[in-house]
């Protein structure tokens, strides 16, 4: 009877020992596995953290691009704005001043134009008087020769005589 203690008693030790030497052999590979997927994880960690970063300059070098871009294109708007303010004040100015310029000489053109119309007036009124004359030198004229003809009629008649019709002289 003794046997059937001892055996079982020796398998249960030599079992005993392979467990222990298992379970060390296996906490030291468990050990090893966590330890191994401990790196793993900070090198994701750090991996993810350096990505993380690297896009968060990126996104930051991008914002500040783009505010300068923005910031920029308001300057060139304001610069091109204030250019354009200057630029039609100066074209304003000059037209102003053209303005004035042809109004003084339209005044004077128009001073100029009425001296002219008042002249031609008084040539027109000159012509007329001229021509007024000359009508009335012919009209005595010939009032003239009408009363030298009826005169020579007349001495012709008393003298007894007709010398026939005497031609006005033109």
């Amino acid at each position: 009877m003794k046997l059937y203690f001892i055996v079982p008693l020796l398998l249960l030790l030599g079992f005993g020992g392979v467990y222990v030497a298992h379970t060390k052999d296996s906490a030291a590979k468990a050990a090893f596995v966590a330890a191994e997927e401990a790196k793993k994880r900070e090198a994701e960690q750090a991996g993810k953290a350096e990505a993380e970063r690297q896009a968060k300059a990126d996104a930051e070098k991008r914002t500040a691009e783009r505010l300068a871009e923005e910031a920029r294109k308001e300057e060139e708007k304001r610069s091109k704005w204030d250019a354009a303010g200057r630029q039609i004040a100066e074209d304003t100015d000059a037209f102003r001043a053209q303005a004035e310029k042809h109004a003084a000489e339209a005044t004077v053109l128009e001073e100029k134009l009425a001296a002219l119309r008042a002249e031609k007036d008084r040539a027109s009124q000159a012509v007329f008087d001229l021509a007024k004359q000359v009508e009335a030198a012919r009209i005595e004229k010939r009032n003239a020769e009408l009363e030298i003809q009826r005169l020579v009629e007349a001495v012709a008649r008393k003298a007894g005589t007709t010398l026939g019709p005497v031609a006005a002289t033109p």
